[in-house]
């Protein structure tokens, strides 16, 4: 109840504002002339939640995505804006923004952030359509034309998609080639490197520990057991959720011979205590891999976050430069 009062009063407050400014926008109905071609100053398109009119040249592009901005850039559309959340983004993709000149936008994790976004004055929003509920569309559609992209968790899957939205599905299709040949170089690699050895993902969180497990299409479990094909350990080879909670007491009957440890990111979050607790833990020390020396420090930011046409490359020579000796 407490959550749609405050979306009510956002509403209000967007669709005053969104008013004041209405007089001083075009009406969308004039054409763009491109040479002796006339385009029409919008188009028709699809999301979650049915169709949408969008402007067929966005002035103001905003995505609240710095996966899907990083993906669309690599497809060659360059948003003008996108909003991150600064603590949890992987290193290099500031860095890619700043080159394709695309202004960042700090947000609050997990909030609404709608009247930043406001402030922003896109002229059409892209989000995660699996990210936003039917209260929140209507917010952003007060705003700005808004497509909750329908697609899944998978890079494939959401570039085919941002493709398909900005009419670039031959640039998709060229960027996701080098994308798969990329993972099949590195799976290569690494079955000739570590063979059937067992790899472990280890979530250090504030008041738990997870293990990945192999369920498909999600951050991290798909790219190492199903796309690079690498061996879970035995006792979690039929959990197929994405993380399990466990105790450290359990870690000596893990038979993993490699171990990636995440040390959880988020905003306003701190794992530490649990990692010294883990770091001290007598079943830790016991464990195989840890006295063989066969940990590496893992970032959220690098294997979640940083999935994309991007991160994911980066994430893969990573890999391969522990695994292979």
């Amino acid at each position: 109840m407490r959550k749609t009062v405050q979306y009510t009063l956002l509403l209000l407050f967007v669709l005053t504002l969104a008013a004041c400014s209405t007089a001083s926008k075009d009406n969308g109905s004039e054409a763009k002339v491109n040479g002796n071609e006339t385009e029409p100053a919008t188009r028709v398109v699809k999301d979650v939640f049915g169709e949408v009119t969008i402007p067929t040249q966005p002035k103001n592009l905003l995505v609240l995505s710095s996966s899907y901005a990083e993906n669309l850039i690599q497809i060659g559309v360059a948003p003008n804006m996108v909003t991150i959340v600064k603590e949890i983004e992987p290193e290099y993709r500031p860095k890619l923004f700043n080159e394709h000149n695309v202004k960042m936008i700090p947000t609050q994790q997990y909030a609404e952030n709608l009247e930043v976004i406001l402030e922003a004055a896109p002229d059409l929003i892209v989000a995660q359509g699996a990210a936003i509920d039917a209260v929140k569309y209507e917010a952003l559609s007060k705003i700005a034309p808004t497509v909750a992209v329908e697609a899944g968790v998978s890079t494939d899957e959401i570039v085919v998609a941002l493709g398909e939205l900005f009419n670039k599905e031959k640039e998709a299709e060229l960027a996701l080639a080098k994308y798969r040949e990329k993972i099949e170089d590195t799976k290569e690699k690494l079955h000739n490197a570590i063979g059937d050895e067992k790899i472990l993902v280890l979530r250090v969180e504030q008041k738990q520990y997870r293990v990945l497990g192999t369920e498909k299409g999600s951050p991290g479990s798909d790219m190492l057991y199903t796309q690079l094909g690498l061996n879970i350990p035995t006792m979690l080879k039929d959990s197929d959720t994405w993380f399990t909670p466990i105790s450290l007491e359990v870690l000596p009957g893990i038979d993993a011979d490699h171990i990636f440890v995440e040390q959880r990111q988020m905003q306003n979050y701190s794992s530490e205590q649990s990692m010294k607790d883990l770091e001290n833990s007598p079943m830790w020390k016991t464990m195989a891999a840890v006295k063989a020396g066969h940990v590496y420090p893992l970032k959220t930011a690098d294997y979640v976050v940083g999935e994309g046409l991007v991160g994911s490359p980066l994430f893969l020579d990573y890999l391969v430069e522990k695994l292979v000796r």
